[in-house]
């Protein structure tokens, strides 16, 4: 089994992406070790202050977050920084080569009860001249993203990771301390019966969300013609990782109980990442009506809907919508 480290030097030749992504996984390490002392740590429980987004921020937010921002601040390849725990964008090394986003840890209300969590990154070329802290120099469409992935703190704590050419899956040996390659050009099934939506939210959605998973409910005996199971972890860290291991969809639709935020997940640090991943296992993401990593961002926290998973059923869901 391959380490991290080897599997990327023979995979991509640059030798600056290399040391971004191993910095990342790194800090990856450091994360779910805290995680694994939870309270014997001090690290449950509110840090009574809100981010960015008006969200209450866990205790693990704010470690998680500080360690990726002073990590990646020390590498010579990072111009800059972006997080969803972060106001603003923050400088590194005016000569990096490469941009860094992530969520330090989604699904942060599951930390409390023990469920599982997970580190979001994306990575994009710095363009030729930007400063790491101009807002601007961030907003690249999706599909300019060099590379992106997640880290799953589980039973196990498993990396997922794409530079482009194919979705490969790590495992952390907590023996040796080391991410090892486990599988390779991972494959979403084309077809699903499984779906993942916050029902709760249902009198929000439009007409059309609503129609189709009314039709998804009715089973065999409705349009759609099979028997459809639901889960919900209330983390997307953890639906995309079902769905990018057995199949499924995931929605987190439109929404009209906020008009300043029309969809709940973040563009930059979740969508855009996550999708990457999605595509490159040959599943598809939409937002219901236009290809999510086509979206030319308009800031740096744009919030967006979400339907991504099994490329059939997100197809069927563009057609309600259409």
């Amino acid at each position: 089994m391959l380490r991290l480290r080897t599997f990327l030097q023979q995979h991509c030749d640059n030798a600056e992406l290399i040391d971004v992504i191993d910095q990342l996984a790194v800090t990856c390490k450091d994360i779910a070790h805290q995680l694994t002392l939870g309270d014997l740590a001090g690290i449950l429980g509110s840090a009574e202050q809100e981010n960015v987004q008006g969200e209450c921020q866990k205790k693990l937010d704010v470690i998680a977050n500080d360690l990726l921002k002073d990590s990646l601040a020390a590498l010579p390849a990072v111009r800059g920084i972006a997080s969803e725990e972060e106001p603003d964008p923050v400088a590194c090394n005016k000569n990096g080569a490469y941009l860094v986003l992530f969520d330090p840890l989604d699904g942060s209300s599951n930390i409390d009860i023990n469920v599982t969590v997970g580190t979001i990154f994306s990575i994009l070329a710095a363009p030729e001249g930007s400063h790491g802290s101009d807002e601007a120099a961030y907003l690249q469409p999706g599909n300019q993203q060099v590379a992106a992935g997640y880290v799953l703190y589980g039973p196990s704590t498993i990396m997922m990771l794409t530079t482009g050419n194919g979705v490969y899956s790590f495992t952390l040996d907590t023996r040796m301390g080391e991410f090892l390659l486990m599988k390779e050009n991972i494959q979403v099934p084309a077809a699903t019966a499984e779906f993942a939506i916050n029902m709760s939210n249902q009198r929000f959605w439009l007409p059309a969300m609503q129609q189709y998973v009314d039709d998804l409910l009715k089973g065999e005996t409705g349009p759609l013609g099979k028997r459809y199971n639901m889960r919900w972890v209330a983390a997307m860290v953890a639906e995309i990782h079902r769905i990018l291991t057995r199949g499924g969809i995931f929605l987190y639709p439109f929404d009209n109980r906020d008009p300043a935020k029309p969809g709940k997940l973040r563009l930059m640090y979740e969508a855009n990442p996550m999708s990457m991943l999605m595509e490159q296992a040959g599943g598809r993401c939409s937002t219901a009506s236009e290809a999510i990593m086509a979206i030319q961002p308009q800031g740096i926290h744009q919030r967006v809907s979400v339907v991504m998973g099994s490329a059939e059923e997100v197809s069927i869901v563009e057609q309600y919508h259409h």
